[in-house]
Order: C-alpha cells, then structure tokens, then sequence
C-alpha cells in the first residue's frame, strides 16, 4: 500500500464533499482506513476488496449530494488523506450521526480531523440538524481525546460494538 503524501507544513488538505469522479481513490482510502483500524468500521478489508468498482461508484455519487448522507474527504491531490460522513439518525430527526471519521497516519495531529468535523456539522446545521453524536471503540483513548478537543461530551452511554458484541462503544454529543 503506498502511503500517504506528507502534511505541508503549515497548511491542511483541502476538505470537501465527495463527486461522483472520486470513487476510486475513495476506495483506495476506504482499504486503507480499514486496514489501519479495523475495529472503528462495520466491515473488514476482505469485504470492502471485494466489492465492485460500480458499487463504490454508486454509493460515492449517492452521498455526493442531499441531506440524508454526506462523505467528506481531505484532498490534497493525489491519494485522499481523510474521510467523515454524517447521516441522518432513524430515531432523532434533529441528529446527525458522524461515522467513518478517518485520517492517514501522517496527517495525525495537523489538526484535519476538526476540518473534516466542521465540514460535516455545516452540512447538518444547512439541513436542519443541530446536533451531531458520534461512537468510539471503548479503549480508543486518542480518538476520545481528538473528539473531546472538538467539542464532544461522553454521553455516558455504552453501546455493544454492532460486528464485536464482546467491544463496547462509548456515544459523544455536540452541537452542529
């Protein structure tokens, strides 16, 4: 796997909302981010390689627009550095649900994570949600710092991890 581009040094990735022509590198990042961290996705490297092209070519051009699912990516040109998505939650209609947050290991601590963040809580407040929660593996203590530097409070709620029962999530809240 061939990694990603060093951070400038005093500038971060451009972030945006995926198009359509972005299906293949997002592929390429979506193997890389669950090879890095198989335990913060729903679905193991072995799953993802063997979808179709025409598959990740559709879901990328189904989140490319509207207010029920967004991704946002980091792109510096080149391999995508970094990935977030928000999608509306079944049960609280004010809510979005962050998912899928992800930055390449090179590109840790320039602060993209709060880009991709804030990119995702513009699209909820311009779609009528106030309030976005995110999950985080219990015992990932640097992404709940990340996050709690962001903005985001434990709930106090524990949910089982939905692939791993035996793995609990902690739930985290903030404003859009």
């Amino acid at each position: 796997m061939t990694s990603a581009p060093a951070p400038p040094a005093t500038l971060t990735a451009p972030v945006r909302r995926v198009h359509p022509q972005d299906a293949a590198r997002m592929r390429a990042l979506r193997l890389e981010m669950l090879a890095d961290a198989p335990l913060a996705f729903l679905e193991t490297v072995a799953e993802a390689a063997a979808r179709p092209h025409a598959q990740y070519a559709a879901r990328i051009a189904s989140v490319a627009q509207g207010c029920h699912t967004a991704q946002f990516i980091a792109d510096p040109g080149g391999r995508l550095v970094g990935h977030a998505g928000g999608t509306v939650s079944p049960d609280e209609p004010d809510l979005t649900v962050v998912y899928a947050v992800y930055v390449a290991p090179a590109w840790r601590g320039t602060g993209l994570v709060g880009t991709l963040i804030d990119e995702v809580a513009a699209w909820s407040r311009a779609c009528g949600r106030p309030q976005l929660m995110l999950e985080v593996v219990v015992g990932n203590d640097r992404a709940c710092r990340a996050y709690h530097r962001l903005g985001f409070a434990d709930t106090g709620v524990r949910v089982p991890h939905p692939k791993l029962p035996a793995l609990r999530e902690l739930q985290m809240r903030r404003p859009a």
